[in-house]
């Protein structure tokens, strides 16, 4: 048998599967993707095809190299920029004589075959469209997104230049208007309603604003509680966007070109827990497993605006109000406080140094504890107005 014979039929697929071909309707407007030429995508994945043909001919039974994400020690830190890979770390090896990596092999195979004919005819398909590809073989909607996340670091281009989209999570309210990539002219609202994040971040021109800074909120709760409360007109003019807990690709993309487009202040509202607080580092920083592309993604300029742990004995929010810290909240407090860019945010430390003190947490919610609209009028505006944010 030897190991050619562990390899699954996928691997000889000479065609996008007809399911994809359905969904991937959608046509791109020139040459370029993501800032990558298309001719440059299709050549470093025909050079990855190249090299396992070489192998073949030898042979030897070939593999892919892929750097290893999961490690702090491929991961530097840049004030300017936030967590990157390094220009030499260490990599893993995907082999198609394992029993162990074959299939991942054999996938990894598949989608890039898929990847080369929807950069070759300009068309996009979502994640979620590769996967109903063959949702038996994948198995889960995660197998595929960590396989193309993989090939994205492995090429070196942004995921946006292999034609695949996501869809978006987040939603965005306030000042702000933009044509959409295939012209459709938006009007965000600043009402009680918001629109969807566009799943196409790189396509969107045209944006105007009267912006006066740009407010990132945790959760969706928090977000329509800020709308129900008629926020954006009160504070206007003024951009808000959820990514609805931990952001997805286009919402921080979008946070990312809002700032590179209008260079406005941007300030985060999270809960005042370890959790809330990784979700503003990754807006901020990025974070490990896409740290290939943090150039991106990152906006170091970020402001923490709330709830800080200090705001909570400040503003003599109940105990009743909040919550003991679990060891699981212990633990990822720990992870944050060893990170490289907590050694340049002393009173971002000290927040955290107040939390683990307290041995306690509190939600954004807390505040009503306070009054039911005291965030809306009392602590957002005096925020904002008297500069209360690290």
């Amino acid at each position: 048998m030897g190991w050619k014979a562990q390899l699954p039929r996928c691997v000889t697929d000479k065609h996008v599967p007809p399911a994809l071909r359905c969904c991937s309707r959608r046509r791109g407007p020139a040459p370029h993707c993501g800032g990558v030429r298309i001719a440059e995508v299709l050549a470093s994945i025909e050079n990855i095809m190249q090299d396992i043909i070489t192998s073949l001919a030898r042979n030897e039974a070939p593999a892919f190299t892929i750097d290893n994400r999961s490690s702090w020690e491929n991961i530097k830190f840049e004030d300017s920029v936030g967590l990157q890979m390094v220009a030499h770390c260490t990599t893993r090896k995907i082999k198609s004589n394992s029993l162990k990596s074959v299939k991942k092999f054999a996938l990894i195979l598949k989608i890039l075959s898929m990847i080369y004919k929807l950069v070759q005819s300009n068309t996009y398909a979502t994640k979620r469209d590769i996967y109903y590809t063959d949702s038996q073989l994948f198995g889960t909607q995660t197998v595929v997104d960590d396989i193309i996340n993989d090939i994205s670091c492995m090429l070196r281009v942004p995921r946006r230049s292999l034609h695949i989209l996501s869809t978006s999570k987040g939603l965005i309210a306030g000042n702000l208007r933009y044509i959409e990539e295939d012209g459709t002219k938006v009007h965000c609202p600043c009402g009680a309603t918001a629109v969807a994040v566009p799943s196409n971040i790189q396509g969107i021109r045209n944006l105007i604003t009267d912006a006066k800074f740009l407010l990132i909120v945790e959760k969706d709760a928090t977000f329509q509680r800020l709308l129900d409360d008629d926020f954006c007109n009160k504070m206007s003019p003024c951009i808000m966007v959820t990514g609805k807990g931990v952001p997805d690709l286009n919402t921080r993309l979008l946070v990312k070109k809002l700032w590179d487009s209008f260079h406005i202040p941007v300030f985060t509202l999270v809960d005042a827990d370890p959790h809330g607080i990784e979700i503003m580092c990754i807006y901020k920083y990025g974070s490990r497993s896409m740290s290939f592309e943090a150039h991106n993604l990152t906006v170091p300029a970020m402001r923490w605006l709330g709830l800080l742990p200090s705001d909570i004995k400040r503003l003599n929010v109940p105990r009743d109000s909040l919550i003991p810290l679990t060891k699981r909240d212990q633990g990822k407090l720990d992870s944050i406080l060893k990170r490289p860019y907590i050694t340049c945010q002393p009173f971002w430390r000290r927040e955290m140094e107040i939390m683990a003190e307290s041995k306690m947490k509190a939600e954004i919610q807390a505040l009503t504890s306070l009054s039911s609209d005291y965030l809306s009028r009392v602590y957002l505006p005096n925020k904002l107005k008297f500069g209360g944010w690290i």
